[in-house]
């Protein structure tokens, strides 16, 4: 451009588009040419699609929980991986006989990329939260595209199906195996209480007011039996003191017995009284005195010594005889004493019983906080494992509906509700669209042609463009000759302006 400082106007610029027409109309023709070329030349492609509808499960929610709680857009991008997967888009390409042309020079991973590539999946987003989506396949074949369409659809159904049902019964198991688990922790624990209470039965925090109870009641009763005790032993000493009295009574007797045949016989030795009237111990005493004054005369070979020692020892043979044959209160007195002695000895082993007993329920009372503290601790693991079991329980219980409810095809489903049809016109090319485009194409590609060779013109056109290249003033412009004819034509005298514009200069 020889003068880029210039200002256009319109009658310009249509003076350049008058100029660079051919550099327009050219570009675009080749354009449109090669287009409508490619447009004829092209293979068509067919594109049919299939509209899923996502239906929420048949029974109510309140009712039935379902495990599988992913969304949608989740769940759908998991099933579209799995479906679009080079082995099960390998197993559909065996089945449907697809791109056998291609395989005969691809490799498979290439004919499955060459599908992945044709399949179009409008899966709904996050912010769509739409409950369909579309399967859509590009092919050659019009009733091919619209088979493969359908069976994707199908394969995601069945997808669908498979990975909630999978879901739900692992889902199931793991619940149940964990409740395994939890059930022999707890049995665990049970057997521990019920060993811990078996050990300390009786020291047991529930049985601490038995315990007081019974402690009060052995307290009273021990009370009851020292005074029982107390008594039998004043009775005893009572019994002893009037039977020292009659043996006291009877001393002052002077009858020593003699035994002849087992029978006693009495001898008086001092003070002459009635027969029968000495006791045991009276006369045990006058034959002792007796033995002790023969002894201080006689030597003991003596035959009075050895008579009175005989005497002594008859005595003591026959004692409970003697003291039977001499008193009848004397023998009711001894009865009542040996029965007051066992009393004594009765109530003295009730007695030691009662202490030990008084002592063990002590001790359970003073152990009761231990076994409090310990049983606290039990109890509390147990009632957490027990709550812990409560939940899984429920949890499994519910699981198993919603596996029940999965396995009748009772939740939520994908179902077609607009399937595949065989398209009546070609997918690709878009005739409509590609000559759109070509038109746009080509008057872009005419317009910048022309702008890049005017730009790229050092030739002068106008007068200006002359003065600004030399800076000398131009007298006269001698315009073309069709240019003046035509001029004249329209009444304009171009030689008038000439010399117009010479007298001014």
């Amino acid at each position: 451009m020889i003068n880029p400082q210039k200002t256009y106007h319109l009658t310009d610029y249509l003076e350049i588009l008058r100029r660079r027409v051919w550099f327009i109309v050219v570009p675009f023709v080749l354009v449109m040419a090669g287009v409508s070329v490619y447009a004829v030349v092209a293979p068509r492609e067919y594109k049919a699609g299939t509209l899923v509808l996502v239906t929420p499960q048949r029974v109510p929610e309140a009712f039935v929980q379902a495990t599988v709680t992913a969304k949608i857009e989740e769940r759908l991008q998991t099933i579209a991986q799995e479906v679009m997967s080079r082995t099960r888009l390998e197993r559909v390409i065996a089945e449907m006989r697809l791109y056998e042309n291609e395989r005969k020079s691809m490799a498979p991973e290439e004919v499955v990329a060459l599908m992945q590539k044709n399949v179009k999946l409008e899966l709904p987003t996050k912010r769509d939260e739409k409950g369909y989506f579309t399967i859509n396949y590009i092919g050659k074949d019009p009733q091919v595209v619209t088979s493969v369409a359908n069976r994707l659809a199908s394969l995601f159904i069945e997808e669908n199906l498979k990975v909630r049902e999978q879901q739900a019964v692992g889902t199931t198991e793991f619940l149940s195996t964990e409740l395994s688990a939890v059930k022999t922790t707890l049995d665990a624990q049970e057997s521990q209480i019920a060993q811990y209470k078996r050990r300390f039965m009786g020291e047991l925090p529930e049985q601490r007011d038995t315990n007081l109870k019974i402690y009060e009641q052995l307290q009273a009763h021990a009370q009851r039996l020292g005074e029982s005790l107390r008594a039998a032993q004043d009775r005893k000493l009572f019994l002893q003191k009037e039977l020292s009295d009659i043996e006291s009574g009877a001393s002052s007797g002077s009858y020593l017995p003699r035994m002849k045949g087992g029978s006693p016989v009495v001898v008086q030795t001092g003070r002459p009284g009635p027969e029968g009237a000495g006791t045991y111990e009276a006369q045990k005493e006058a034959l002792t005195r007796q033995l002790q004054d023969l002894r201080t005369r006689y030597t003991e070979n003596h035959p009075d010594v050895v008579n009175t020692q005989k005497k002594l020892q008859d005595l003591d043979k026959n004692k409970e005889t003697y003291s039977q044959s001499r008193d009848p209160r004397y023998r009711e007195i001894k009865s009542q004493l040996a029965v007051t002695d066992l009393e004594i000895k009765r109530l003295q082993s009730e007695s030691s019983q009662i202490a030990r007993q008084i002592s063990n329920y002590r001790g359970r009372i003073e152990n009761v906080p231990i076994r409090e503290q310990d049983m606290a601790a039990l109890m509390r693991e147990y009632h957490n494992t027990k709550e812990n079991y409560d939940r899984l329980l429920k949890k499994n219980q519910d699981a198993q509906q919603a596996e029940n409810l999965e396995k009748r095809q009772k939740g939520e489903q994908f179902k077609v509700i607009d399937p595949a049809r065989v398209p009546e016109k070609p997918f690709s090319p878009d005739i409509p669209k590609l000559y759109l485009i070509a038109l746009a194409l080509g008057l872009g590609a005419g317009f910048a042609t022309a702008f890049f060779v005017e730009q790229s013109d050092r030739t002068f056109h106008e007068a200006d463009d002359l003065e600004n290249a030399f800076g000398l003033k131009v007298l006269a412009n001698i315009p073309s000759m069709e240019k003046m004819e035509k001029e004249e034509e329209n009444g304009f005298d171009v030689r008038k302006v000439l010399w117009a514009k010479r007298k001014a200069v």
